[in-house]
């Protein structure tokens, strides 16, 4: 059965190696860590040879043989890294990881690292690696697991963080940990061993959460109100003008409309609007179920008024440019993420 990081960690402590690995996942810096956890522990191992791998569209899996059956002029252990970063070897690819696993060379860990993953991944050359080794998937943390994740490296790191420094760091980094680690790293630097209070962390680190529009469409589109007024808030501290912003937003509105709206309804539009990437779908999904076509209509509408708005061109009965785009544009968002709650209001 798959394996925790944290198991991974107890395993490589142990003693000796599995025949075969399998790290896989998207959050990028965990996965690399692991992985380089797994090659400092196969060095210490003796392994002092490494051969690298990329299992590219034109990779000959007729290589891993080759590597797997090649001897050594000194008679060493070996790592072979192999590298299929789509998660998905193919047939051949498949086919010749199951062969290797069957059977697996004395002297050797094969450690592969796939940077795309889902359990959609999960077919029969996975199950040969699970018999043969070790299959440690590494999905994204959740939301809740953030602050527990920086408290431990922090910790560490030497760093001696109040809970209150912990939370305003997870505000921060809004899930980057690759941006949470060079925090981290530069704290350790400037602050040592010293008590670290939310205070004395906001005057050290900078504000990494990097605020687009596009995590402005997204936290909307999955019903997250408090995090897409945030990253409003961030945009428009950071001197962007309410126009520049509703592009992308309108856009996004005018798919919804279409899938909400589509004969046969959006189960059916799926199929015909192909949404590029795929993973869009699921946002999709998560906010067409909590409205329907009439709603994600008047969202555009009052879309259209704010940029309007936003430019000057929206008019009161005397002629006089009306409206407050930021208060819409507020109000416009929690309409997104909370239907419900959501009041689609004229500010003018």
């Amino acid at each position: 059965m798959p394996q925790t990081l944290t198991a991974l960690r107890k395993q490589l402590a142990a003693g000796e190696l599995a025949p075969v690995y399998l790290l896989a996942g998207e959050e990028h810096l965990l996965l690399l860590e692991a992985a380089d956890a797994l090659r400092t522990r196969a060095k210490a191992l003796g392994y002092s040879e490494r051969e690298v791998l990329d299992a590219d569209g034109s990779f000959d899996w007729n290589a891993l043989t080759q590597s797997a059956c090649a001897m050594s002029l000194f008679a060493t252990r070996k790592v072979i890294d192999l590298r299929v970063p789509s998660g998905k070897p193919g047939k051949d690819g498949a086919q010749a990881i199951i062969e290797y696993c069957e059977n697996p060379p004395p002297d050797n860990v094969l450690l592969i690292t796939a940077t795309q993953w889902s359990k959609a991944h999960e077919t029969a050359w996975v199950g040969a690696v699970e018999k043969a080794g070790v299959f440690v998937p590494i999905w994204p943390l959740k939301p809740a697991e953030l602050p527990d994740w920086i408290a431990q490296r922090m910790a560490s790191r030497g760093l001696k963080p109040d809970r209150a420094a912990i939370d305003a760091l997870a505000e921060r980094i809004e899930g980057n940990l690759l941006a949470a680690a060079q925090e981290i790293d530069k704290l350790a630097l400037l602050h040592g061993a010293q008590p670290l209070d939310a205070a004395t962390l906001e005057d050290l680190v900078a504000d990494s959460a990097r605020f687009d529009v596009f995590k402005l469409a997204d936290a909307a589109l999955a019903g997250d109100a408090a995090r897409a007024l945030r990253v409003l808030a961030g945009l428009r501290a950071e001197g962007e003008q309410v126009f520049a912003l509703m592009g992308w937003l309108l856009n996004q509105l005018q798919q919804l409309a279409r899938l909400a709206n589509a004969r046969g309804g959006p189960a059916a539009a799926f199929k015909t609007e192909r949404i590029w990437p795929p993973a869009r779908e699921a946002i999709y999904r998560k906010a067409l179920a909590r409205a329907d076509g009439a709603h994600w209509n008047a969202c555009l509408v009052q879309a259209a008024r704010i940029d309007r708005v936003g430019k000057g061109r929206e008019f009161d009965a005397a002629g006089k440019s009306c409206g407050d785009a930021w208060l819409e544009f507020e109000c416009l968002l929690v309409a997104i993420a909370q239907p419900r709650a959501g009041v689609l209001a004229r500010a003018g």
